[in-house]
């Protein structure tokens, strides 16, 4: 299938599914076998458990960059999750492969996520050292395999094979051929799974995920401008000085002389988002154009990445990430805050290790008498499944002095 590289062939509407699309009818199928549904495909049915499970409602108080406690303007992990959703999606549709497995995957990529960010995935990870560390790509794998308890006949959601190949693989293959992590060793929680249901670890994920990977970076990259500008932590003079971004406040102050600072910053990220999704657009066309897959599979086995940036797009992003770490993710008011968040997390985890009777009823069940591999692995369930907000209130409960958060 030839598709070609202009953007004027996108358009809006139905397009045929490509050969190289995962294809819903031939699912490799769930887990524990169930009954088709009459009136969803088998991806429809995934992006639909994920949305009205417990872990998708708490994403709404979860960190995305900025503590919660900043104000209500800023992003957290729900809003960013609908937002790359959302991009994956049109991804999918102008690469004609199907779009309701993007989003499932997009939808379900953050669901292993801690309480306060990566400040708080850091602290896990250096306390479950002993017992395989933590990770939240393993974490999410975890939640919608065991952890989410809604069905009478099993435990997680049974989501299809190619919604938790993505899930696990969207950044691509985690071991070469002969087993070996690319990554660094893969984590325990992966590997348990993949001997029960083979994820195929060594291969790239389909199309669907490779959108469902690039979407969430080009969602980050736009929306942490707009809450650094919002917090005053960024300013459109710093932009300026960064290709990407400075490429585009000229031409909007071009369009636009005199337009005022919020009205710019929308521009500023709206045009940013359009222009890193047309470039992913044209640059996988013209790689699928090359490779010409003719099945999932063969993406799989394409030995690339096939939806990415062009090269000089890359280094633009790779330049904004550098800025971004450098102004805002390091910033030293972000920092102080990331250090408290850190301790309470530390705290917390130190605390129920030494106690496990102090969690619910329903967490702390022969705990006080299973080894330390189990209590540890059952208190990081815990604890990564915490809102901010709740977090904080354990660490109240607990504790007769608690960080403020700002």
């Amino acid at each position: 299938m030839t598709i070609s590289h202009s953007l004027d062939s996108i358009g809006f509407g139905y397009r045929p599914r490509a050969a190289y699309a995962c294809d819903p009818a031939r699912s490799r199928g769930r887990l524990h076998p169930e009954p088709a549904s009459p009136t969803r495909t088998p991806f429809q049915r995934d992006r639909d458990r994920i949305i009205h499970s417990t872990a998708f409602r708490r994403l709404k108080h979860k960190t995305q960059v900025f503590i919660a406690h900043e104000g209500d303007h800023y992003r957290e992990r729900l809003t960013h999750t609908i937002e790359v959703a959302q991009i994956a999606r049109a991804l999918a549709r102008a690469l004609c492969c199907d779009e309701d497995l993007a989003e499932a995957i997009a939808l379900v990529h953050d669901f292993g996520h801690t309480p306060f960010g990566h400040t708080g995935e850091d602290a896990l990870d250096e306390k479950m050292a002993a017992w395989g560390g933590f990770d939240h790509n393993a974490q999410s794998l975890r939640i919608v395999t065991r952890l989410e308890h809604r069905y009478a006949e099993f435990d997680g959601l049974n989501l299809s094979w190619e919604t938790l190949e993505g899930l696990v693989k969207h950044n691509g293959p985690l071991m070469d051929a002969e087993g070996n992590g690319l990554r660094g060793p893969v984590h325990p929680t992966i590997l348990a799974y993949n001997s029960i249901n083979d994820l195929e670890l060594a291969s790239y994920a389909s199309i669907e995920a490779q959108c469902a990977a690039i979407a969430d970076d080009i969602a980050y990259n736009a929306h942490d401008i707009d809450d650094g500008l919002r917090s005053g932590l960024l300013t459109l003079p710093m932009l300026e000085e960064v290709a990407l971004p400075g490429r585009i406040l000229r031409l909007v102050r071009q369009h636009y002389p005199g337009l005022d600072p919020v009205r710019t910053t929308h521009e500023l990220v709206r045009r940013q988002i359009t222009m890193m999704v047309e470039d992913v657009i044209i640059t996988a066309r013209e790689k699928l154009d090359r490779l010409a897959p003719q099945s999932p599979d063969a993406v799989r086995a394409a030995g690339e990445t096939i939806v990415t940036f062009s090269g000089a797009m890359a280094e633009q992003e790779r330049e904004l990430k550098r800025f971004l770490y450098k102004n805002l993710y390091r910033h030293p008011s972000v920092v102080a805050v990331r250090a408290k968040a850190d301790q309470v997390v530390r705290d917390l985890f130190d605390a129920y290790f030494a106690d496990p009777m102090l969690m619910p009823s329903d967490w702390c069940q022969g705990l006080d008498e299973a080894d330390e591999g189990v209590r540890a692995i059952a208190i990081a369930d815990f604890l990564a499944g915490m809102t901010d907000t709740y977090a904080l209130k354990e660490h109240q409960r607990l504790f007769d002095r608690t960080p403020e958060l700002r």
